[in-house]
């Protein structure tokens, strides 16, 4: 309201991305499906792309026009779990306040503010997929049907497989579940009947989605998720991504206190100095001046856990907890059962290298598990189940008569929660060390810093033990006095003092204020800037402006000013780039880049990618230099000879040092396309880019004999086709990562064109399915409305 908008780092990131896709989509109205902006060039299916024939699209549209961002997201969140906690026959205030418990989750909120705007969409259809679901096994089979292909439909359109798997896998749980009750009490027939429409209706939702999820999959393998290339450091190709990486962000066994007090770990990795800081006081003592103490203070960890590092926790919240506890002991419905099913899966798979039993038995040999990373992500199963199963125990006390049993467990639960909150005030350390595996690190990284101040440096790591146990006591604090208060009104509610609706509502307002204080810390006001200081982000230093005068339509440039060039797209914001950011980049160009910059930077890989410009970094100022690379090889040329190679182990090899301008490295089992037009004796002639879009590039060529042109283009076979004067010819791929292509004697126009048949046909069938859906929900509507006619006319 006040014209500000969010500082989102992964937003900007993606910004930087979408750069070269947007800038020709402004120019021609039509969005490119490959883009040279980063790692050489890349499809950007994963990037941006359209899907105009996709009705959720213009739903996703019609979302971000009305709503501004992160609005709509937090509508989806609160409306998506109202639906489902009134599928549930909670009453409305109830469901209401049990919306408000699911919307607010920290997490819910840490995805937001950190630009994860995917991964936030798909979570917040969660709840009305489950509503959809739990409809039609009740036996509204028609209409649930319908919401679920509407509402998957739109999960799917969200783009994050990831959060949509660990979906499915709690919905397998309920399904098995459903069944074995089912079969318990001889209701197979309507059960499979639901079965067959919750089939149908996902089966719509995937032909609907039917370009997104071609052009995914089939992508999907040549990226560093697919199947690798090398086999000389494994022995043996790998399937996915590598498993140290997946595991990286694992939840501590002990981090799951988090879910009811929220800086247990410390909370985020770095966070603002509290007023009574030990750590201050410790440097202030050794004569440290305040503001200098304050500012080290701030740049020490915080959190203690061993994650790399972290937003926030995952908190669920003291009421909510409380609840889930209480729902533990009196919820007697069967969907109990299914939500601490899933509850215990979600939290034993998001240890990760934690407890690894479990999760190698998963990445080994579930069926896509191992395509994703941060597996503390699986929390998000967790975070929706605990405010169900919370607000049904709710339900059950405002509705279950037997008072005095209700007391008693109401009175059990509390004892439980609320006395593992004092012990967490009492006797912290009982359960939590505050120190992190990398403790002694971090001492001798003070003692560095205190130049050999051994005391000292012990000293400030002491006191930063000590305010990170202030800080989960002072939450712990907090906690408890939530758990009273709904421990309290819980109280007056049996002894019937207050309204039912009052009640609920009082709920409402105590579930918000115990979730938004948290989700302030997170998501705050800093973080929403004017809309003049946002497009300022990528500003231009006088090097960037130097090179985007070079007309040349398509070299690159390596940066190697921004730390890791390869996890930092602010380069490719501004030209062509050798690095990027990407967590689904192509498997060669990431083995390239393990292979051949990791240790050192290989020239000769630099020059075939025509990196045409490298920037460096004063390594005593910082101060960028640039230095314009006189050996890079252009965007095409004739080589003088081939070398083949056996395999892909040969070829990184082969590249590790070679002659990219005179010699091309080729695999052998393209040897009969590249003799089928022999070589001539020596390169000549010419080549010449002569038009340039990112997904159709033109060159002319002249020769006195047959040659083969390498392309300084990323070999991709999935949509590039080749043409010489409009014929359709074959190339391949040489150098690892390039095309190469036998060029016949003469003049000749080569084109490459990008028409990937798993976007256009993927395409047509997804506008097939989007006219079904919407039959389909034009028919549930009809369905509803002939249902309730015999009861109007009762009326």
């Amino acid at each position: 309201m006040q014209g500000k908008v969010m500082y989102q780092g992964d937003v900007l990131q993606a910004k930087a991305m979408q750069k070269e896709i947007m800038d020709v989509k402004a120019a021609t109205g039509t969005a490119p499906l490959w883009t040279n902006q980063m790692f050489g060039g890349m499809p950007s299916y994963q990037i941006w792309a359209k899907y105009g024939k996709n009705v959720t699209t213009y739903v996703v549209d019609a979302l971000n026009i009305v709503f501004p961002n992160p609005v709509n997201i937090i509508l989806l969140y609160l409306f998506g779990a109202y639906f489902l906690f009134v599928t549930l026959k909670l009453n409305n205030w109830l469901a209401a306040a049990g919306a408000v418990a699911f919307a607010f989750s920290s997490y819910n909120f840490i995805y937001i503010e950190a630009g994860h705007s995917n991964q936030a969409y798909a979570i917040a259809f969660f709840a009305p997929i489950l509503a959809s679901i739990i409809l039609t096994l009740r036996g509204k089979y028609f209409t649930g049907g319908a919401l679920l292909a509407f509402f998957l439909a739109m999960e799917i359109r969200a783009n994050h497989v990831q959060m949509t798997f660990y979906l499915l896998l709690a919905i397998a749980i309920l399904i098995g579940i459903e069944l074995y009750h089912a079969i318990k009490e001889k209701q197979t027939a309507p059960f499979f009947k639901s079965i067959a429409y919750l089939s149908v209706a996902t089966i719509l939702a995937v032909i609907v989605n039917a370009g997104s999820l071609w052009t995914t999959y089939e992508y999907s393998k040549y990226t560093i998720r697919g199947p690798g290339n090398l086999k000389s450091e494994t022995g043996a190709a790998n399937t996915g991504l590598d498993r140290e990486y997946a595991y990286n962000w694992s939840q501590g066994v002990s981090e799951v206190f988090t879910f009811f007090i929220p800086n247990a770990y410390g909370g985020a990795s770095s966070g603002p100095v509290s007023d009574d800081s030990k750590v201050v006081k410790v440097l202030t003592e050794n004569r440290v001046d305040e503001g200098q103490a304050r500012q080290f203070a701030s740049q020490l960890p915080i959190y203690w856990g061993n994650k790399p590092g972290t937003s926030g926790p995952w908190y669920f919240g003291a009421i909510v907890f409380f609840l889930f506890v209480l729902g533990l002991l009196i919820v007697k419905n069967r969907i109990k059962w299914w939500l601490l099913s899933a509850v215990l899966l979600s939290v034993f798979l998001s240890f990760g290298k934690n407890l690894p039993f479990l999760s190698d038995l998963f990445f080994n040999y579930f069926p896509l598990y191992n395509k994703f990373r941060a597996v503390e992500s699986t929390l998000v199963i967790a975070s929706i189940c605990f405010p169900i199963l919370g607000f049904l125990a709710l339900n059950e006390v405002f509705v279950n008569r037997d008072k005095p049993y209700i007391f008693k467990n109401v009175k059990l639960a509390f004892y439980i929660t609320g006395g593992l909150t004092l012990l967490m005030i009492a006797v912290p350390g009982l359960f939590l060390s505050f120190k992190s595996s990398e403790h002694q690190t971090l001492v001798s990284g003070l003692t560095q810093a205190f130049q050999g101040n051994t005391q000292m440096a012990n000293q400030v790591a002491g006191a930063l033990v000590e305010d990170r146990q202030a800080l989960e006591r002072a939450d712990a604090i907090r906690t408890f006095i939530f758990i009273a208060l709904a421990f309290g009104l819980l109280y007056v509610v049996i002894k019937q003092k207050i309204s039912l609706t009052f009640a609920a509502l009082a709920f409402m307002a105590i579930v918000l204020v115990d979730m938004w204080s948290v989700d302030k810390r997170y998501l705050k006001d800093e973080t929403f800037v004017d809309k003049e200081a946002y497009a300022q982000a990528y500003t231009p230093r006088d090097i960037d402006e130097f090179i985007m005068r070079d007309k040349d339509p398509n070299f690159r440039v390596m940066d190697l000013t921004l730390g890791d060039p390869f996890r930092d797209s602010r380069s490719s914001y501004f030209y062509k780039t050798v690095g990027g950011f990407h967590s689904a980049r192509l498997r060669r160009f990431d083995e390239v880049i393990q292979n051949q910059f990791t240790k050192s930077i290989n020239q000769d890989v630099l020059d075939m990618l025509n990196a045409k410009y490298i920037i460096t970094a004063d390594p005593k100022t910082g101060s960028p230099s640039m230095h314009a690379n006189s050996t890079a090889c252009g965007n095409a040329w004739f080589v003088k000879s081939i070398k083949y190679v056996k395999d892909a182990d040969q070829e990184m090899q082969a590249i590790s040092s070679f002659s990219p301008k005179d010699e091309a490295m080729i695999d052998e089992k393209y040897k009969k396309l590249v003799e089928d037009k022999p070589l001539g004796a020596a390169a000549n002639g010419t080549i010449q880019l002569t038009s340039y879009k990112p997904d159709h590039l033109i060159y002319q060529t002249g020769s006195t004999s047959n040659q083969v042109a390498v392309f300084s283009e990323i070999y991709y076979d999935k949509g590039w086709t080749m043409y010489i004067d409009g014929k359709e010819q074959p190339y391949y791929r040489a150098d690892y990562l390039l095309r190469a292509a036998s060029i016949p004697v003469g003049n000749h126009k080569v084109e490459f064109i990008f028409h990937p048949t798993s976007y256009y046909v993927g395409e047509n069938i997804s506008l097939v399915g989007s006219i079904l859906l919407i039959l389909a929900l034009a028919g549930a509507v009809y369905v509803e409305r002939k249902n309730k006619q015999p009861e109007f006319a009762k009326a």
